[in-house]
């Protein structure tokens, strides 16, 4: 009992239903795991034996023996969930009542409240549940854990009984619980880390489920399919593609004769490709999967064509590379017709800058100059138009996961209707994301200028061109001329000013994002904005933010050579709350720096909290976001 205190204290209680207790010559098994279809008898058998059980009004209090929680789930004597239950008919509910209830009515130093001795506290009510991993008093934050409901937060009308019987009849079954413990709840940080100083994440109720219905499609359907994975900003779509990927490593068929399958002893797919540009997403994956395999060098990273022909062919169980290389991957998946693949698309990259676009123009054939033309070729385009260029083959099915498709991509990875629309095959929209309080409504505060022009026509006969071209060509020359810039400049600046600085908003800390559509677009409303603000004696600075090298007639430009920081100025982390690892972004965190021009960056979530405003340049409008100050 003393090793096993020691061990929880340590590592925590998740490390112990993993990989058991040693002490001295004997090993514990503290939890056999879930088997699989093609498991044998022994370990079925093992399972059943495992003791799930459910304990009500438990007494965890040593200093206060008459302090009860409601409920208790426990797995061979180990908590797993501690759950405070209310009743909208006695006038309590779990929003107010049961998290209030956890922050400032229960003794969190009590053994079974600890960081890490219990995995989830949940709060339910008969509407709604939330959840957290840490109990922190005052500070304790809950998220959501609820299906949504016409698109937004909470759960549907159950003509069945309560509206939060999923939990019982979905989550908390034998199967669910042991389901989540091995594949889905991990510490971040190595096991040199303190245990109070990790971060324990469980999975919210569409990160779950998602990861579920996909693993059980593929197990019905075979390989060759393709699945559109739609799911806002503020999702947590990075921790999703982890658990899809290592989990889709170890997909089963369901039974003989699927499309690809090896038979039920073989998995699915002999390879996982993850395809992002993102460097976070190969640490993450790198850090969950260690946790759940015993077996090293499961991700390979591939960031070059001979990197991923090379982990292809030795048959690499997940291997992360860049958007860039994805026509060299659908070629070498048709190369490779005896292996069977699974391939994630991260983001269908709408988001990416200039320069991602512009390799992947060259790796389609494009040989384009690379400056002009990038920006107008979204890289959700040109991912279509490889597959559509290419001779696809049946082994590998294809996995898109993006906050905005096109109807171009719904079309391609979607799942056809009825009526003969497409929709995704996992949908949490954004209109969820808003109202659970992930992200802000870009709308809900905001005011257009609209801008007007005319086309002089010059020739009798109008030629054929691509009409949606052609627009964006006439709108980027109308947004991009200098008469307009300064125009929309003034009109940003001056109400930046008399609304913000000159109120002292946050104590006169008030900053303001310019949101541009290209780069070019960016740096010119970067110059605009530094002319005025030298006329009115500089009475703040402002920077800019893209990535890569930029070049317009014929003058390279980049962050640094625009922003010219002095060398010397202190880089380190800044104790603002707002801070983030890019160079730009600790600048912006001094006091003085009260603009920042962005183009193609922080698009995946910049979390300012001093920003309170933001200049939002698209489709020739300028909208105003007003963000309350969080901090």
């Amino acid at each position: 009992m003393e090793r096993l205190d020691r061990m929880i204290k340590k590592y925590g209680v998740l490390r112990l239903w993993r990989k058991g207790l040693d002490v001295d010559e004997a090993h514990f098994t503290m939890m056999y795991p879930l088997p699989l279809a093609s498991s044998s008898k022994q370990v079925q058998e093992n399972f059943e034996s495992n003791q799930f059980s459910v304990t009500r009004q438990v007494n965890y209090s040593l200093t206060n023996p008459g302090e009860e929680i409601d409920m208790v789930i426990f797995i061979n004597g180990l908590p797993f969930a501690t759950m405070e239950l209310k009743n909208h008919w006695t006038g309590q509910n779990a929003k107010v009542h049961g998290q209030n209830q956890y922050k400032y009515k229960r003794d969190i130093s009590q053994p079974l409240l600890q960081f890490g001795r219990c995995i989830v506290h949940f709060v339910v009510d008969t509407d709604e549940a939330y959840m957290t991993t840490r109990l922190n008093e005052g500070e304790t934050f809950f998220l959501p854990f609820n299906l949504g409901h016409n698109f937004g937060k909470g759960n549907p009308p159950n003509p069945f009984g309560h509206k939060t019987a999923y939990l019982w009849d979905e989550i908390f079954t034998r199967k669910s619980v042991a389901n989540i413990i091995q594949h889905f709840v991990r510490f971040d940080g190595s096991d040199t880390d303190a245990l109070t100083k990790k971060t324990l994440f469980f999975p919210r109720y569409h990160q779950l489920q998602v990861v579920r219905n996909l693993l059980a499609d593929v197990s019905q359907k075979g390989v060759g399919q393709t699945y559109l994975v739609q799911h806002s900003a503020g999702s947590g779509k990075s921790n999703s593609i982890t658990w899809a990927a290592y989990q889709l490593i170890e997909a089963y068929p369901e039974r003989e004769g699927l499309p690809g399958s090896k038979g039920l002893d073989n998995p699915l797919f002999d390879s996982v490709i993850v395809v992002t540009d993102r460097r976070l997403l190969d640490k993450q994956l790198r850090e969950n999967i260690k946790q759940f395999s015993e077996v090293k060098n499961i991700v390979a990273p591939a960031y070059s064509s001979s990197d991923l022909k090379n982990s292809l062919e030795q048959g690499k169980k997940i291997i992360i590379t860049t958007i860039q290389k994805f026509p060299f991957i659908i070629d070498g998946i048709a190369d490779l017709s005896d292996k069977r693949f699974a391939v994630i698309i991260d983001e269908a990259h709408s988001g990416q800058s200039g320069s991602a676009a512009g390799e992947m123009n060259q790796a389609m054939g494009n040989q384009s100059n690379g400056h002009e033309e990038d920006e107008d070729n979204d890289p959700q385009d040109i991912i279509l138009e490889a597959m559509r260029s290419r001779k696809m083959r049946g082994n590998a099915s294809y996995l898109a996961f993006t906050a905005t498709p096109k109807n171009a991509t719904l079309e391609r990875f979607g799942v056809r209707q009825e009526d003969g629309k497409y929709k995704p095959f996992h949908l949490y929209s954004m209109k969820q994301a808003i109202e659970e309080g992930f992200i802000l409504d870009v709308l809900a505060n905001y005011t257009t200028y609209k801008s007007y022009y005319e086309i002089e026509k010059s020739i009798e006969d109008n030629p054929l061109f691509d009409t949606t071209k052609a627009q964006k060509k006439l709108r980027k020359f109308v947004e991009q001329n200098k008469q307009t810039i300064a125009t929309k400049a003034e009109v940003m600046l001056d109400h930046f000013v008399s609304k913000l600085v000159n109120t002292k908003k946050l104590k006169g800390k008030a900053k303001a994002m310019v949101a541009t559509q290209s780069i070019e677009s960016a740096i010119y409303y970067y110059q605009a904005l530094s002319q005025l603000l030298d006329e009115r004696g500089k009475p703040f600075r402002i920077a800019i933010a893209f990535s890569g090298t930029k070049t317009i007639k014929g003058i390279e430009y980049t962050e640094d050579t625009i922003n010219n920081f002095p060398t010397s100025l202190d880089t380190t982390k800044p104790t603002d709350p707002g801070y983030i690892t890019d160079k730009i972004a600790r600048f912006v965190n001094y006091d003085d720096y009260r603009m920042l021009v962005v183009a193609n960056k922080y698009l995946t979530g910049y979390d300012q909290p001093k920003m309170t405003a933001c200049m939002w340049i698209k489709s020739c409008k300028v909208y105003w976001l007003y963000k309350p100050y969080q901090g």
